[in-house]
Formats: C-alpha cells, structure tokens, sequence
C-alpha cells in the first residue's frame, strides 16, 4: 500500500523536473537570441564596411583620377602648346583634388586614432568665440559657391572653454560644412552660439537643408556609414565628418544632439563645459570616446 506521502513527493520531483525543462529551455532561448543578435550584428558590421570599402574607392580614385590626367596633360605642355590660362586651370584642379585626398586619408586616421584610444589633445582655455569666427570665415567662399547665406548669431562675452584649438575647429569646421554642403542653393545656415548658466556654452548650427529621420540621423552618426550610399547621391563624402565631430565633443567633456526633420532642415546643437568641469584634459594625453 502506497505511503501518504507518496503523492506529495512525487508531485514535488515532477515540479523540479518540469523546473530544470524549463530553466534549460530558457537558456537555450537566451543562447538562440545571443547568437540571433551577434548574426544580426555581424551583418549589419559587414554591410557597413563593404558599404564603406566602395565609398573609399570612389572618394580616392576620384581624386587620383583627376591628379594623374591633369598632371599628364601638363607633361604633354610642349606638343599641346597649352596656353598661360590652361595651365593655372589644370594646376588649380590637381591641387583641389589633392587637397580633397588628402581631407578623406586624415579623416580616416582620425577615427582610427580615436577608436584605437591614441589621440592626444593639447588642452588649454580657448575663446569659443574666436573658433567660431575662424571656422566661419573659412568657409565663407564654400558657401558663396554653394549659393548658400552663412550668417553668425554670437552672443557677446561668450565664456571660454577648455580644450584643444584645433580640434575645436575642426569640430566647428566639419558642422557648418556639413550644412553648407546638404543645404541647396539659396538656402541658409545659421551659426548660433551662447553662454549657459553653468558657464559652459552652447553653440547651434541650424540649416534649411534636406533634412533627416531619426534613423537617418543614426547612420550619420555611424563611422563611415552614409545616409545615402548610392554613387547617384548629390552631395559626397566619406561618412566620417558628424562621427568625428561628435567623438572629438565627447573628448572635451561635451555633448552633441542633433535635430531634423525632412525638408525641414538640420539643428545640431554643441555643448561644451565650463572649463572648472572638464576633467581629465591637463595637457598632451592620450584619449578615447566611442563615437
């Protein structure tokens, strides 16, 4: 005859056998989606770089292109009899497209520099106003040629910030060309800066460009990546000027945001700390951010 206490204990084994099914097929699901995601991940990796292997082609030869026709042309001056204008013109086109090979081989090293956590700083306490008014005035002729107004709103006693001068502008230099460069012609972009109550300061570059989606903004911000792969897309380039931006933003202390909506335009907003809150930039250093 059965004990009284059969059942219970039976019905407690079949619990913690039917706990350990459960607990196994759980992990299995949890191991499934792992792998599930690292595929997706690694696809999605691979699409990137192949993506990024024929924008680099074509960013390169381009230039290549244009350096080694132009300079064959030269070569052949005496049987051309090239005249005086001819030549300027010809040496004019190597030297922007060099200057353009160039752009895209230290944008390359840049971002691997940043994401190896070699890339050094020499911070000291800049006027922001003064990056502003330089990386402005630099890019007053790409605008003029763009058929784009470049217009400046900068508050007065704009505070300093601590940092590395160069790498602000390039910062700055990147963000309005960007904008300059998606804007069409007879369109506008807007350079607006202010202080903050913390005594940092908030710089915004507003354009009237083609504007964004938020998962467009997502790829902008993706090394190498672009929202418009296609050889057909309007405006060129190599994927990396909002990454490296942003990275170098980070790299000071900062935070950068950007806005968009389509056909309505692109705010990226800048915010760099007051320089009593930036740690960890004393001098020449080493530094890493993910961008």
């Amino acid at each position: 005859m059965p004990s009284a206490t059969s059942g219970p204990v039976k019905q407690v084994s079949l619990m913690s056998e039917y706990s350990t099914l459960l607990a196994e097929s759980m992990l299995r699901h949890r191991a499934w989606l792992a792998e599930h995601s690292a595929h997706i991940e690694t696809q999605l990796a691979n699409k990137v770089k192949s993506e990024f292997m024929a924008n680099m082609s074509h960013e390169l030869r381009t230039p290549l292109n244009t350096v080694i026709g132009f300079a064959k042309l030269l070569g052949e001056h005496q049987r051309r009899h090239l005249k005086d204008a001819e030549i300027v013109e010809y040496a004019d086109l190597i030297r922007d497209a060099a200057g353009h090979l160039l752009a895209v081989i230290k944008d390359i090293l840049d971002i691997s520099k940043m994401q190896s956590g070699k890339y050094t700083f020499d911070a000291r306490e800049v006027e922001i106003e003064e990056i502003l008014q330089v990386a402005l005035a630099s890019l007053q002729p790409t605008a003029f040629e763009a058929g784009v107004v470049l217009e400046s709103r900068l508050d007065l006693n704009l505070p300093t910030v601590k940092g590395d001068p160069a790498k602000l502008r390039q910062v700055f230099g990147n963000l309005i060309g960007n904008a300059i460069r998606f804007t069409p012609r007879n369109g506008k972009v807007t350079v607006e800066a202010r202080a903050l109550q913390d005594g940092g300061a908030l710089v915004r570059v507003r354009d009237t460009g083609l504007g964004m989606t938020k998962e467009e903004i997502a790829v902008a911000l993706t090394p190498f990546a672009q929202v418009d792969a296609s050889r057909s897309r309007w405006r060129e380039g190599t994927g990396l000027g909002l990454p490296i931006a942003k990275a170098l933003v980070q790299l000071h202390g900062g935070r950068l945001e950007i806005e968009s909506a389509k056909a309505q335009g692109t705010v990226v907003s800048v915010r760099l700390p007051c320089p009593s809150h930036v740690l960890g930039l004393r001098g020449r250093h080493g530094a890493h951010a993910t961008p």
